[in-house]
């Protein structure tokens, strides 16, 4: 099988604020290992909450919200030193006395995108998501840009090298 054009996957989940959330991304579509058949994430883009976003008001409230999406399942938002670690990262709100309100979407690991793309040969993936303190949304939404390659000697060596 010869590189595909593009195509995207998208998926949610949504966080309460109090626990640890976990989708999962079926690739089995797409990822086939008995036919060398593996695939190839360009990108991720990432959509913090669903179209309502969740106020913070009054002096000195903060809230976060990580994200992660894994090759393995998880229980706990895990570091980017976690070999299953495909891309990570955090919205941050707070306000200040007066009321002033800063926002950040601070650079875990996030990547909007990867120089070769990501390869991927495990049949699901997991978009995992927590918060502290309040929930900064109510959900995060990843959108995928994928395509599927057969793997070559190459190919093998660069999973062997990057995951499980």
């Amino acid at each position: 099988m010869a590189r595909s054009d593009s195509f995207f996957i998208r998926a949610t989940v949504d966080t309460d604020g109090l626990n640890f959330a976990q989708a999962t991304l079926d690739l089995g579509a797409y990822v086939d290992a008995l036919g060398k058949s593996v695939l190839r994430i360009h990108n991720v883009s990432v959509q913090y909450g669903s179209p309502t976003f969740i106020p913070i008001s009054g002096n000195n409230a903060n809230a976060m919200t990580s994200y992660q999406l894994t090759t393995q399942s998880q229980t706990v938002m895990v570091g980017a030193n976690n070999r299953s670690v495909i891309s990570t990262g955090k919205l941050v709100v707070g306000t200040s006395t007066g009321n002033n309100s800063a926002i950040s979407d601070m650079a875990d690991l996030s990547p909007a995108d990867f120089t070769n793309g990501y390869l991927v040969a495990v049949e699901s993936i997991f978009l995992g998501t927590d918060s502290v303190i309040t929930p900064a949304v109510d959900a995060v939404s990843i959108v995928l840009e994928c395509t599927v390659e057969t793997m070559t000697a190459a190919s093998a060596m660069a999973l062997a090298l990057s995951q499980q």
